[in-house]
């Protein structure tokens, strides 16, 4: 497939997820094979993928504070709640916001001092969102359509940036990581979750592993993830595996900072 025509499957993929949602009558963990992964699309046959992907990775405390719909839309391979370590005041965006978990939790985290973005590209999702933001009753939250290649906000806009198994999607990602870094403020950081290979497995490899769709045959290595983060500026990279999802794939927490004087 062609760049063009790999997007619109992975944008058309996340439009079934969120009409799943939105028509009430959807299992969160059965809806996790009509987004990012499930045992048929993203791993090998008798690779058990309910426990590394979706809102199960999220505490129940978590799940209490958002509509049910923002959790169920949930399809990510970590929490970058956790992840990033927020704090009171700061601007943060998600890169790929779905239904907006990430996006309602951060800007609790943040309080009304600080501000959450979320960054969709699926009008869908983003109906979805705007739902769940309304239920959720915060005002500290702004949804925005666009791409994680081309971020609709201006340099230096945000403190922390977050995104959940997302930029393994992305046809072209030196232009992800570079954006994260233009939208960051010097000191600013990022706190990503993202399936991401061992550095053995080569790029056909990743591909018998599960489909692009299904967050697999996409996804960088973890020296391609670590050169590329240095290549566009950051300091302190980081990615540390935490679990399997397909044979030497795993999630991962990606970690890292733009300096000072950038």
């Amino acid at each position: 497939m062609t760049d063009t025509e790999l997007r619109e499957l992975v944008r058309r993929r996340y439009a079934e997820a969120a009409r799943a949602v939105s028509s009430g009558n959807v299992d969160p963990l059965a809806l996790v094979d009509a987004g990012c992964c499930s045992a048929g699309s993203c791993a090998p046959e008798g690779v058990d993928v309910d426990a590394a992907f979706g809102s199960v990775l999220y505490d129940a405390d978590e799940q209490s504070e958002l509509p049910p719909e923002a959790v169920a839309a949930s399809l990510g391979c970590g929490n970058p709640i956790a992840v990033a370590e927020l704090r009171a005041g700061e601007r943060v965006l998600d890169l790929g916001s779905g239904g907006g978990i990430d996006v309602l939790l951060s800007a609790r985290r943040v309080g009304p001092t600080g501000f959450a973005y979320g960054v969709d590209m699926t009008d869908e999702m983003l109906a979805l969102a705007e739902q769940n933001k309304a239920k959720a009753g915060l005002d500290n939250v702004a949804f925005l359509k666009g791409t994680i290649e081309k971020v609709p906000l201006p340099d230096d806009s945000v403190d922390v940036v977050i995104s959940n198994c997302v930029i393994n999607l992305s046809t072209d990602k030196p232009a992800v990581l570079a954006e994260m870094f233009r939208v960051l403020a010097p000191d600013g950081r990022i706190g990503i979750s993202d399936v991401v290979a061992e550095d053995h497995l080569t790029s056909a490899d990743r591909a018998e592993r599960g489909s692009y769709v299904g967050c697999i045959a996409g996804a960088l290595s973890r020296s391609e993830y670590l050169d590329g983060l240095a290549a566009v500026g950051f300091t302190d990279a980081e990615v540390t595996f935490t679990h399997e999802a397909a044979p030497g794939m795993h999630g991962a927490i990606v970690r890292a900072v733009k300096p000072a004087g950038a």
